[in-house]
Order: structure tokens, then sequence, then C-alpha cells
């Protein structure tokens, strides 16, 4: 149902969704061009779009298809899911108290945070590939 059956949404419309949308991933596209330390005309160009609508896109004006988001992503040099998961084009994935937190770590960025939570998930399928030897430790004698 497109109503809300006079039950005050606190979220407000559909309208204001997109555009709290499209300024959460403005700025948090500005954030990711500022701490890579490259200038809005210099994301721009690698991106292949125009310094105006990226401006747009930073201030919130405008929400930026998937395509545009992928074009940005690879100028930044970080994953095009993490900017999809920022538009709300995908669902954050699941994971939990330590996937959250790298996740949620400001000092690191988007690359950073994809390699610690790909070596994470590597351990965690190793250990789960083994069985019944989680939480125990393996000693090795010197001689």
């Amino acid at each position: 149902m497109s109503e809300d059956n006079g039950h005050e949404n606190s979220a407000g419309g559909p309208v204001e969704k997109v555009a709290d949308i499209a300024s959460g991933i403005g700025e948090y596209i500005r954030q990711q061009r500022n701490n890579a330390k490259i200038s809005l005309r210099q994301l721009a160009k690698l991106a292949g779009v125009s310094n105006p609508y990226l401006s747009q896109i930073e201030r919130g004006v405008r929400k930026p298809s998937a395509e545009i988001l992928q074009q940005i992503a690879k100028g930044l040099r970080i994953s095009a899911e993490a900017l999809y998961v920022q538009a709300g084009i995908l669902d954050l994935p699941t994971g939990g108290p330590v996937t959250d937190a790298i996740r949620a770590d400001t000092e690191l960025t988007e690359r950073q945070k994809q390699v610690l939570l790909d070596v994470y998930e590597s351990f965690r399928r190793e250990n789960a590939a083994a069985g019944g030897d989680r939480g125990q430790t393996t000693v090795i004698a010197k001689e």
C-alpha cells in the first residue's frame, strides 16, 4: 500500500526519503574524496562526469544512478558496493560485531576496510572448514 492510513511516518514520505538518501550519499562521496585527497575537479574527470553534476551529487541535489556511482567508486578507488549501500541500492551485508566495527571505523579507507573484511572472512571460513578446532590454540615447541 502506498498510503500510510493516517499514521504519521517519522521518516517522512517517499520524497523526503529520496532526499535523505541523496544527501547521505553526497556527504559520503565528499568524505571519501577528501580522505583520498582528490579535488572535485579531479574526481569528476576520473569518473567521467561534469564538475557541476558531481557538485550537485555531493550537495544532495541529485541522486546518481548505479552506473554513475560505479564510475565515482572507480575514481575514488573504493568498492562500488560501498556506494550502493550508502545510496540505498543494496542492503548492508550482515556481519557481526567485528565486521560492524570495521565498517564503522572512520579512520580507515573503504579499500582498507574491504581488505580487513576479506582477511577476517577467510579466517572464519578456514576455521569453519577445520570443524571442532575452534577456540583451540596450536603450540609450537621451540627446540
